[in-house]
């Protein structure tokens, strides 16, 4: 009678019936290992990235200052790694500044991964079951266990679909060691299947209020998306690197 009752509400919350022993630490063992895949396959696919951060007044409207950056992640010829910038207006942020934390955000924390390597650095703690349109998760808080200088790392939960056991959503905020006037967003990051086997970042959306030491507050909104995601078919072996163009690049970061 206890396993009808246990494959019921199983089944009414969409998971597996291998769930009735589910073991939070093989899954999360699970669940980086295909991360850890995911990591490697991403790191061979094109795609563009578009970001839009905007301030906003308290009511929620857009007052003037914007940061706009469009850019593809492209291969050079030799399957070199690299960041083209195609579309970077002079920014009017007026009330903020742009750091070299909130890049890293951009480029790592936003569109998290947790992968093998990276799991012995955080507290992964289950919190239950729960659908993310209409797909079966499991839910975990990550926190970070120690904070080192100069690196930028993700707090808050994560979304695990019950069967691919890959990250499909995120939500937190990167934190780190930071001035005290540095406030970051708390943002919400989806995936989405691409070419049916690993689920990649597609969009970020943050809507939030920054609060700073001096008393004063800004609601900022940002919006990322992550587009036309194409396999390269260059060379077998991948480095990372970054380019510089002076007359193309966005604005200097403090």
């Amino acid at each position: 009678m206890r396993a009808i009752v246990l494959s019921s509400v199983l089944a009414a919350l969409g998971l597996p019936l291998w769930a009735a022993d589910f073991n939070p630490q093989e899954v999360i063992q699970k669940f980086a290992a295909k991360e850890t895949q995911f990591s490697e396959a991403r790191n061979n696919y094109t795609y563009r990235q578009t970001v839009k951060l905007q301030e906003l007044d308290g009511g929620g409207n857009p007052t003037g200052g914007e940061w706009n950056l469009v850019e593809d992640i492209i291969f050079t010829p030799e399957g070199k790694r690299m960041e083209k910038v195609v579309y970077a207006p002079v920014q009017t942020l007026r009330q903020i500044l742009l750091t070299p934390e909130d890049e890293q955000d951009l480029r790592n924390v936003q569109p998290f991964v947790l992968t093998a390597a990276e799991v012995p650095d955080y507290d992964i703690n289950y919190l239950g079951p729960e659908k993310v349109d209409e797909i079966g998760c499991y839910v975990f808080s990550v926190k970070p266990k120690k904070l080192v200088a100069g690196k930028r790392y993700f707090e808050g939960q994560i979304w695990v679909d019950d069967r691919d056991l890959q990250i499909v959503k995120t939500y937190g905020k990167g934190v780190g060691i930071v001035s005290k006037n540095n406030q970051f967003p708390k943002f919400e990051t989806y995936r989405e299947q691409i070419d049916g086997k690993y689920w990649f970042p597609t969009y970020t959306h943050a809507d939030d209020t920054l609060h700073f030491p001096d008393g004063s507050n800004q609601r900022i909104r940002m919006k990322v998306l992550y587009q036309d995601y194409k396999r390269f078919e260059g060379r077998s072996t991948i480095t990372y690197g970054k380019t510089v163009d002076d007359t193309t690049a966005p604005p200097k970061k403090k």
